[in-house]
Formats: C-alpha cells, structure tokens, sequence
C-alpha cells in the first residue's frame, strides 16, 4: 500500500525541484549520473561534491510536511538535506520553540541543522520587518554552508493572500504576480508548494504523526495578513462561491508571465531611447507603451541609486509626467536622494 495521498502530493512536488536542481547545476560536460555519489566506475575524486539543499522551518504544518519530503527524496538523489529555523524573538519562549525545531528536524535525519536568532527592526512594519530579517539570516546560513537552495513552504493559499494584498496596494502586474517559484540570487530559492494548498500540508503531517506549531501570528487579527487569512478570503469566497484561492493563485502564474514579457521588451527597450551621451530622450520614451515605458523609468530610477522596496507606483507616474504631461514642472525627488528632471528634451535621473 502506498503512501497517503497527501503525503505523496508533496513528494513528488519535492521531488520535481530536486531534479530540477540537479540538471541545473551538473557540469554540461559531466554525464549526470556523475553527480550522484557512489555511481560505478566514476573515481571518488573526479565526482562534483553532493549538493546541499536546505528547508527553511518554522516548525508549522506547511514547512514541517516540506522537511520531511526533503528528508526522504534527497538521499534517494545523492543531495544532502539540511534545515535551517529563525528564530525572531517575538514570542516568549522563542528561543525553545526554535530548539524544538532543531530537534525535529534532526529526527527526521536532516544535516546540517540550526537554529538562526535575529533582531527584527521597525522599517515597513512589523510584518515587512520581520520577513526581510528572517531573508536575511536565510542568506547568511546557505552561504556559510555553500547550500545549493533553500526550500520554502509556500503554499497556494499564500500565493492566493499574496495576490490579493498586492491588489490592496495597486502596485501593478508584477506586484500581482505573486511569490515566484524561484527566486533569490542565483535561484536560491524554491518553493515547491505553490500548486497545493494549505490542507495537504497539514494532511500530510497528521498522516506521518508529525508534531506541528500552530504560530500565534497567524491568527492574531493585528497583522494584515492574518485578518486577510481569517476575515477576507472566507468573506470572498461566500461572495464569489469556492474556486477563489485558486484563481487568484493562476492570476499570479499569469500575470508573471506578462510582466516577465513586459521586462524584457523594456530591457531591450532602454538602450533605443538613449542619447549617445546615454541620457534619456523624452520624445523616443513618449513612443513607447506606457508599460514599458513606465519600466524604463523604474530601472533607470534604481539604477541611479532609488531603492527598489521604497520606490512606488506613484514615483514612477510622477516621473512619467515629465514624458506625457509636460508643462514646465520642476525637479522630482525619489527615495534614496535621486532626483528626475526634464533637461532640453532629455530625462535626467541622478542622485541629487
């Protein structure tokens, strides 16, 4: 008799980016069975060390069902599997939910294995806050360990709430692409949950007996989140009738694809509508779709020193006031100190 179904759900969509992993970094030039240790007749000293691929864990059903397919397809592939937990000190007791984490982890026969204790600051907000330092000491662990990706429990419903916050914003396409399943430097991160919901997750847990923290924040209606999570989703789904997580969670998958297109068309854009000096030309910007031109002006913003996280919607429509609504408009500040001016039929961006 096989495994439940919930728990194979989430092997096979662990499984899918572990050979995805695999075939991206095994040497062109080396057959990729090379890869995997204790392959006959390759030396031990010609085959590439085994990859690590790490599972950030919360100790929550959707990372502790992600642990443990981790902990049974990566040996079958020759990759090691370890496991990483932030502990945020938000909570009293944090610090031993973290350790509790560890020891879970360990059983399951992941290693390396630790703990990671950050200092949340204020910047965005609690939840901003929190999110980027626990990016952060993601980053700092797969780098001392040379891990090759770090998995994270992301799952449809997430990208569903992701979806609807970023409509709450009005950030554009890209905001409403959601999370990407891969991303980070170098595609460090993977999220093989995005096509499965919530309740396999947790389904899968109860069917391997694995234990589970249910984390306070999730239900705690002070975060945005949370009040979407327990307020918002069920409000629209009785509005709308089921089937609402999983549009949104195909509106993400679409919209990505046509802010992806969108991209490159202004990549290959952007060097069109330069001077020889490489200034802007108002009159080639003026030509362009206002979405791609919208993202020419983003790039060039960031480029002269605009940080990306503080630069909005409403920026960009300010500086692209100077190509469409010219009227004699002085200077525009952006966020980092760059300033954007019309100058004789050019746009210059620079840090002022």
């Amino acid at each position: 008799m096989g495994p439940h179904p919930a728990v194979a759900a989430i092997r096979l969509a662990v499984r899918r980016v572990l050979h995805d992993l695999l075939n991206e970094h095994t040497a062109p030039d080396v057959p990729a069975a090379t890869a995997t240790p204790g392959v006959p007749g390759v030396p031990s000293h010609e085959r590439p060390p085994p990859p690590l691929v790490l599972v950030a864990c919360s100790g929550g059903a959707d990372s502790m069902a992600l642990a443990s397919a981790l902990a049974f397809e990566a040996p079958k592939l020759g990759i090691r599997a370890g496991g990483v937990t932030v502990d945020h000190g938000l909570q009293t007791g944090s610090d031993q939910r973290a350790d509790e984490v560890v020891q879970r982890l360990r059983e399951l026969g992941l290693d390396p294995v630790e703990s990671m204790a950050v200092t949340v600051g204020r910047q965005g907000g609690p939840e901003a806050a929190a999110r980027d330092a626990r990016y952060a000491a993601l980053d700092a662990v797969a780098e001392r360990h040379g891990a090759t990706a770090v998995l994270l429990g992301h799952t449809r419903d997430d990208q569903a709430e992701t979806v609807l916050l970023g409509l709450a914003r009005g950030s554009g396409i890209r905001s409403l692409s959601g999370m990407a399943a891969v991303s980070g430097a170098g595609g460090r991160y993977r999220r093989p949950f995005l096509a499965l919901d919530r309740q396999t997750a947790r389904k899968a847990c109860m069917a391997q007996s694995l234990p589970v923290w249910d984390d306070p924040h999730n239900a705690d209606p002070a975060y945005t989140r949370s009040r979407l999570r327990h307020e918002g989703l069920p409000a629209l789904e009785k509005a709308l009738g089921k089937g609402v997580v999983e549009a949104l969670a195909r509106t993400a998958q679409l919209s990505r694809d046509d802010a992806d297109a969108l991209d490159a068309w202004a990549g290959q854009a952007e060097t069109a509508v330069r001077d020889a000096t490489g200034l802007l030309e108002c009159a080639k910007l003026y030509a362009l779709p206002p979405a791609v031109r919208r993202r020419v002006l983003r790039r060039a913003a960031i480029d002269a020193g605009a940080p990306a996280g503080s630069l909005f919607a409403r920026h960009i429509e300010e500086i692209d006031r100077l190509i469409t609504g010219w009227r004699g408009q002085g200077a525009i500040n952006l966020p980092g100190r760059v300033v954007a001016q019309r100058q004789g039929g050019r746009l210059v961006i620079r840090q002022g």
